[in-house]
């Protein structure tokens, strides 16, 4: 009698065994998950026109939404006046005086050359009077200066000429030129803030999400479009620690679940390196590891699968 009770235990052990299988065959839950394009202002403001809703497709460079911009469109408008007044001081310091401006000087000129001839014939004939004693010395003293006077007039003439027909000096010019940038810096700083009004997909995506309508204020930094990138789903699962070492960087897994066609694949590219315990939200009951660890895992087939949706995943058998 005592032999025939210590076999049936044990035989009731190696079925139970068997049909709970070796580890890793039970399926592992996980769930799908989206790694979104939130795409914000970077300034805050009015949304004005929102050109997609949710569900749609869009092509990198498609318009989504604008905000509000006449201040930007101001602030562009000044920016380009200070630019052009900045460039126009500039080419009038490279270039000298008007041609008016220059023949007046030349009459000028003119004018001054006749007097130093008239001051300088006077003080000819005066000096050979002063000679023969009809005048005096004095009457000498005064038209040589006259003539030196004359003379000094006809040089400063000619030295306001030189100025008139050169350019300003090289520092004026260095200092305009800076000037100038700095506007045409403005200026671009100015266009890209009312470009940013008017923002764009940055990406090929699915429209996941619309968080704001027009005529609502918009923060600076708050999405206002959520993008679906086709390459941006991934699979989340938690391996329990007994089979943690199938759990390798490009491994191939099968991945099942509700509606879903048969033979759907994903390869593991992360790993992670702590465990945890089990997610309280997630209830197997053929897999009861308390400690687990998180799986990533690009699926083959992203289309057929929606953010959220609770998966099955195997290791997938003869893969490497």
């Amino acid at each position: 009698m005592k032999r025939s009770w210590s076999v049936i235990p044990m035989a009731a052990l190696v079925a139970l065994a068997a049909c709970q299988g070796t580890p890793g065959e039970a399926p592992m839950s996980g769930y799908v998950e989206a790694e979104l394009v939130y795409v914000a202002p970077t300034a805050a403001g009015v949304l004005q026109t929102l050109a997609v809703q949710r569900g749609d497709t869009v092509r990198r460079g498609q318009a989504l939404y604008a905000l509000e911009a006449d201040a930007e469109v101001f602030g562009r408008d000044a920016a380009a006046a200070r630019r052009e007044t900045a460039e126009a001081q500039l080419r009038n310091l490279k270039k000298g005086r008007r041609p008016a401006e220059l023949q007046a000087i030349d009459q000028q000129l003119a004018q001054a050359a006749a007097a130093f001839a008239a001051s300088t014939a006077a003080l000819q004939r005066n000096q050979k009077l002063v000679e023969q004693g009809f005048q005096s010395a004095a009457r000498l003293d005064e038209l040589q200066a006259a003539r030196d006077r004359d003379g000094a007039r006809i040089r400063e003439l000619q030295a306001q000429r030189a100025v008139a027909v050169d350019t300003a000096r090289a520092d004026e010019i260095a200092a305009a030129a800076a000037s100038a940038q700095g506007s045409a810096v403005d200026l671009s700083l100015a266009r890209w803030r009312e470009a940013q009004r008017q923002r764009t997909a940055p990406v090929d995506a699915r429209v996941h999400d619309v968080m704001y309508r027009p005529g609502e204020w918009v923060n600076a930094g708050a999405p206002v479009v959520a993008l679906l990138p086709p390459a941006a789903i991934k699979l989340r699962f938690f391996v329990p620690e007994p089979s943690l070492a199938q759990a390798t960087i490009g491994r191939e897994v099968a991945v099942s679940c509700d509606g879903c066609p048969a033979g759907l694949t994903a390869r593991i590219r992360y790993v992670s390196p702590q465990a945890e315990f089990t997610p309280p939200v997630i209830y197997s009951n053929d897999s009861r590891s308390k400690l687990v660890f998180l799986v990533e895992a690009e699926p083959g087939d992203p289309a057929v699968l929606k953010p959220g949706q609770p998966v099955d995943v195997r290791f997938a058998k003869g893969a490497p």
